[in-house]
């Protein structure tokens, strides 16, 4: 990409110039940089997009015997209420004038991974840009420097002029604006700030009344508003227990011991790298599948308690630094390479190995980017880690009219223009990664041929559960083309360890420690120190 030079009229040099250049206040001044915390406490967003509808709600509610300590702003000063039980809902109040939500989106993508790599991009050309997540991952210019609707309008008519077609300005006019209440002692309070804290530091959320199965989280909560209008209840828990919330829900409580201590070693490592995820929105980390999956103290269990306990602190590194420790469910019985799914630098620690305790296929023999290599790997059923387990082999068919239909609604989701097809001709595997990994795939449609990439595939057709497939043409009877199979395996992105993998090997009688060095070659296991930290 070449470096961007920015248009506009002569008349604004100078106005824009300065609008640049001129300095934004700081709240405060630097403080002297401090040790870094080994526990540090995370912000984990555990409802995201409240207020989305306007029958969304939360019920918080104290533990028996204990009560919520509710403190939030007002003009004269902060107040505190005290209730076992707080519903909060969503109101709407008209605003005095109409205002406008404006911001650029830059790219969108399914992963943040590729949406970090595409901001790289816009930065080394001189933008200034952040990460959010609406609804897929986005990159923006970024608001605080992008701060006026001239300065929007010149940064999209630059990046037109220089050839630049997906960035779009997205603008909303508001003439109400969502703010929470709740009721208390026969008073309604509406603020859109609110901390909740409870002196078990153990409170229960609901989304509906009478849940089944509420959340419980420990620590404290705060209810704040996000990039989007909307709400972020966020929890602010120490690493170690929020780490009681993610194994158990990443890879279940009954593996063995050794399998369960490697996937805390893990979701450890993860939450430390991958801190600044959310900055847009002022948490770290969110608690579905876009990060780790998080439910609070509501399910713990001794197994995985004791795996936290035994690795605690411990971490997984590549020349004291912390690794990018992703891991997925199952395989198929090799992983992938981070650049098979992932664009960006590669990582020399994630590259594909054949998932099998024994070598039954040698990839620098057999290269799975061959066509018929890789129909006999994936057709070979024994002898691998996930061998007999669940979504270690699968076969889909679907029709032409199904693959549209999804990729019509994948490609306005990304507001491409493409999405204006009618009927879908022909797909095809283009190209594959020495791993078997599809990297490319074209869609031939009424109007031209669609190219999808990588990771992008997944979202793009509903099949496919991982990027590890073939596909084979469906005929009807009079011999025209019906729809594809596709026949494949594993499941998700297969980058790092496979959870199902990890099982066997436990079995086999391997240590967390040789289970990580399989699946991250190269890597070390060590005690978290202050300069990992602070590499980060």
């Amino acid at each position: 990409m070449a470096k961007i030079t920015f248009f506009f009229p002569t008349n604004l040099c100078t106005l824009l110039y300065f609008l640049l250049l001129w300095p934004l206040p700081t709240l405060a001044q630097e403080s002297e940089p401090q040790a870094p915390d080994l526990n540090p406490k995370l912000n984990i967003g555990v409802v995201q997009h409240f207020g989305e509808k306007p029958t969304d709600q939360l019920i918080l509610k104290a533990q028996p015997g204990d009560h919520l300590t509710l403190k939030f702003p007002t003009p004269e000063g902060e107040k505190q209420l005290h209730t076992e039980t707080v519903i909060l809902k969503m109101g709407v109040e008209p605003l005095p004038e109409p205002e406008v939500s404006e911001r650029v989106v830059l790219s969108t993508h399914r992963s943040y991974e590729n949406a970090e790599e595409d901001a790289e991009k816009w930065r080394s050309l001189g933008l200034e840009v952040e990460l959010a997540q609406p609804d897929r991952w986005q990159v923006w210019a970024k608001r605080s420097v992008y701060h006026t609707p001239l300065l929007r309008r010149w940064l999209i008519d630059s990046l037109q002029a220089q050839g630049h077609k997906i960035p779009r300005l997205e603008t909303q006019v508001l003439t109400q604006k969502r703010t929470p209440y709740w009721m208390a002692a026969g008073y309604r309070y509406n603020r859109n700030q609110l901390e909740i804290t409870s002196p078990q530091n153990v409170i229960q959320v609901s989304q509906k009344t009478n849940d089944p199965e509420p959340l419980v989280y420990g620590g404290n909560l705060r209810l704040q508003p996000d990039a989007y209008g909307t709400y972020t209840l966020v929890n602010n828990v120490p690493l170690e227990t929020y780490l009681r919330g993610v194994v158990p829900h990443e890879i279940g409580a009954w593996p063995p011991a050794a399998s369960i201590e490697a996937q805390a070693v893990l979701a450890r490592t993860y939450a430390l790298r991958n801190l600044q995820r959310f900055e847009a929105d002022n948490y770290h980390l969110c608690a579905n599948t876009d990060c780790q999956v998080y439910k609070g103290l509501t399910e713990v269990y001794p197994s995985t308690d004791q795996a936290i306990d035994v690795t605690k602190g411990l971490v997984l590194t590549q020349n004291n630094q912390l690794t990018d420790a992703v891991y997925f469910s199952t395989s198929g019985g090799v992983t992938a390479n981070y650049n098979d799914i992932w664009n960006g630098e590669p990582r020399p620690y994630l590259q594909g190995v054949i998932d099998a305790p024994n070598k039954i296929w040698d990839l620098s023999q057999q290269n799975l980017a061959l066509e018929p290599n890789f129909r006999k790997f994936i057709n070979l059923k024994s002898g691998f880690n996930e061998a007999g387990q669940l979504d270690f082999r699968w076969r889909e068919e679907t029709t032409l009219e199904a693959i549209a239909e999804h990729l019509r609604y994948y490609l306005k989701r990304r507001n491409l223009p493409q999405a204006n097809f009618k009927t879908v001709k022909k797909v095809e595997v283009v190209e594959r990664s020495a791993t078997g990994r599809i990297l490319k795939m074209t869609v031939t449609t009424d109007q031209g041929v669609l190219e999808i990439a990588k990771d992008e595939i997944q979202s793009a057709f509903l099949p496919p559960i991982s990027t590890l497939f073939y596909i084979d043409p469906v005929y009807n009877p009079n011999k025209t083309l019906k729809g594809y199979v596709f026949v494949g395996g594993g499941f998700g992105h297969g980058v790092g360890m496979s959870q199902t993998g990890s099982y066997h090997l436990s079995k086999l009688g391997w240590s967390s420690e040789q289970i990580l060095n399989f699946y991250f070659p190269g890597t070390q296991l060590q005690p978290l120190n202050s300069s990992m930290l602070s590499g980060n």
